[in-house]
């Protein structure tokens, strides 16, 4: 990439606006969860992270890593998308609620988003020819 650094944070200001109000929008589409004595699992930011983490999966595997394209979609509108401080704050506050919850939620959020970066970047990776068989 041959862009100066102030374009670079301009890409990454532009996609973190974009990818910041995208999962403001999420939050405000899901309904708001019942408040029961068991906790509440923060859905918004399980959905945001568990897709960001599948469409960064696609990215790395079409898109150079030095690319403006990547700068702006990846590390922008989808570090925007994804949120790690909310996880580690529903995390702990469902913890309160139900410890047992909380840790399902953690450990699965975390194992689902690797599987979902993984199936990305297998989707995504560009595929070989096959050779021919002769028979």
């Amino acid at each position: 990439m041959n862009s100066s650094l102030p374009a670079r944070l301009v890409l990454v200001t532009a996609g973190g606006a974009i990818g910041t109000a995208a999962r403001i929008g999420l939050g405000l589409a899901l309904p708001a969860p019942a408040t029961t004595g068991i906790g509440t699992i923060p859905w918004a930011t399980l959905i945001a992270n568990v897709v960001g983490a599948f469409l960064i999966g696609v990215l790395a595997a079409r898109l150079p890593g030095s690319s403006s394209r990547r700068l702006f979609l990846g590390t922008g509108v989808l570090g925007g998308f994804t949120t790690y401080s909310s996880f580690a704050v529903g995390s702990v506050t469902l913890w309160h609620a139900s410890p047992w919850l909380a840790a399902g939620y953690a450990i699965g959020s975390l194992v689902v988003g690797l599987a979902a970066a993984a199936l990305g970047l297998a989707i995504a990776r560009p595929r070989r020819p096959h050779a021919q068989v002769r028979g």
